[in-house]
């Protein structure tokens, strides 16, 4: 083979990633091109529309998807399986928004950032009450137990604050007191679905034969989803390059995001790259003795997109091929853990919670004490269980957290000024985690697995990424490997060189 037909391959088996590269270059450059125009509102509507329409196509699947591979994987196992998998991935989870709140406390530390010059915002009286901290995990609690399964699909519990005023007949003054309600907010309740659909899978599993015909169902439409998604995200180049064009063109003052905020974004960044590129990489060397590196390269689309979307439950598909056929994970495992990780873990969110409270308390003059700074660090690992995976979640985290400490929160408007940037980059680092708990839970919990029969199926879509990597190489033969794997399906295996 030529040096011309190897380009030639390598260029038709990563198209995909190379278009969308090339898509994060062009809204970088014209973004920043057009800026100093100042491009009215409808005409940057019209340059967001076909990344609004991308997104819209990919969160329209995200509930059906979730439902039937959660379904579709915990009735593939065995309750005792489905125990120590939930365990082995809820303590990864927690550990690693553990560390990532850890990072963000040591990023902090480190770089000082908002101490430059000594600003000083007075506290004002809030018009409005936030949500106290008990309040975020009663409402993680009463989600997890969905009361209406359709409700779930596009609305969760909140707690919110009604303000009741009263008049004080002796002094004749005005008195302003808030009552605690229960309301709802728009967005799935994914972590309500998956406690739904995970029961619905064990229930189905249970009954054998009689529960058969809902699992091939519900089977059978993940993989009809999953074709779909693949299909949409064809369209990722275009929505790429929309969504950070718009987001570059809308930056109002690069002085401010390079001045005050200039060591804010430099401190979250290089604790989001730490926890990316060593602290991730050596938890996960050491928990399943495989390469960190070729794990990255595996979930290389997945990084990108998510780093657009901003937001982890639109690349649900894309983690699901990466850790079923590039990364070699149980498909009953990654079925389950992916989409309960997407609702639980946000281990980049973390870092940029913990940094972005103890920015805000120094920015106002006030540098944190140590109870304050272990005050946030705690509670910045634990809210981070309780964020939902849409864009720009954790500023509510934040002024949450600020609001409980009595924190002045209006200078938290300075965050949206770098969220662009910075949710993005945290978003990339949770989009990781999701995948490496993945790999990990199977790592720990493939033994306990009961072997499952030849699915044709799968057999038929490895034999798929085999032919087209073949084909990709104008007709070279390969090294190939037959063997049974974890699930006891007979399956042929590429070298290293074309899976990832």
């Amino acid at each position: 083979m030529g040096t011309c037909d190897k380009i030639n391959a390598i260029i038709r088996n990563n198209l995909s990633l190379i278009l969308t590269l090339l898509g994060v270059a062009l809204g970088l450059g014209v973004g920043f091109a057009i800026r100093p125009a100042h491009p009215s509102e409808s005409v940057l509507m019209w340059l967001g529309l076909p990344g609004q329409l991308y997104l819209r196509l990919l969160k329209m699947m995200i509930v059906p998807l979730v439902v039937c591979s959660v379904i579709s994987g915990t009735s593939s196992l065995d309750p005792k399986a489905n125990g120590k998998i939930s365990m082995v991935s809820f303590v990864f989870i927690f550990s690693t928004n553990t560390i990532g709140a850890i990072l963000g406390v040591l990023a902090f530390i480190a770089f000082k950032p908002g101490n430059s010059n000594q600003k000083l915002v007075a506290k004002s009286s809030l018009l409005s009450r936030s949500v106290e901290t008990q309040d975020i995990f009663a409402d993680l609690l009463r989600n997890l137990v969905p009361d209406n399964l359709f409700e779930a699909s596009f609305q969760q519990t909140v707690t919110t604050y009604v303000p009741i005023t009263t008049l004080n007949a002796t002094s004749n003054e005005t008195i302003t007191s808030f009552k605690r309600s229960s309301g709802f907010n728009r967005g799935p309740n994914l972590i309500g679905l998956i406690f739904a659909c995970t029961l619905l899978g064990i229930a189905a599993a249970s009954l054998r034969d009689k529960g058969k015909p809902v699992i091939d169902f519900f089977e059978s439409s993940t993989q009809i989803l999953i074709a779909v998604l693949r299909w949409f995200l064809w369209t990722t180049p275009l929505g790429v390059l929309s969504l950070i064009l718009v987001a570059v063109a809308n930056i109002k003052d690069i002085g401010v995001i390079f001045g005050d905020l200039g060591m804010h974004v430099l401190a979250v960044t290089v604790a989001l790259l730490l926890q990316q590129l060593v602290i991730m990489p050596i938890l996960y060397l050491a928990l399943t003795k495989r390469n960190p590196y070729k794990h990255l390269a595996a979930i290389s689309r997945a990084l990108l997109t998510s780093f657009a979307a901003t937001s982890t439950a639109v690349v649900l598909p894309e983690m699901l091929h990466a850790c079923e056929v590039k990364l070699g994970a149980d498909r009953r495992i990654a079925r389950f853990v992916i989409p309960f990780s997407i609702a639980l873990s946000a281990n980049g969110s973390a870092v940029f919670i913990a940094c972005s409270c103890l920015f805000i308390s120094n920015f106002t003059g006030t540098y944190p004490s140590a109870d304050i700074i272990a005050t946030v660090g705690v509670l910045s690992a634990l809210a981070a269980l309780a964020i939902p995976s849409v864009p720009s979640a954790s500023i509510v985290t934040i002024l949450m957290i600020l609001t409980t400490l009595h924190i002045p929160v209006e200078p938290i408007a300075l965050l949206l000024a770098v969220e662009f940037f910075l949710d993005r980059l945290r978003t990339a680092s949770s989009t990781m985690g999701h995948t490496m708990g993945a790999v990990v839970t199977h790592t720990f919990c493939k033994d306990t697995l009961t072997p499952v029969g030849d699915s044709a199926l799968d057999i038929n879509e490895i034999e798929l990424e085999i032919s087209r990597d073949q084909t990709s190489n104008d007709g070279i033969i390969t090294d190939k490997r037959e063997e049974n794997n974890c699930n006891g399906v007979h399956t042929c295996e590429e070298s290293d060189k074309l899976l990832v």
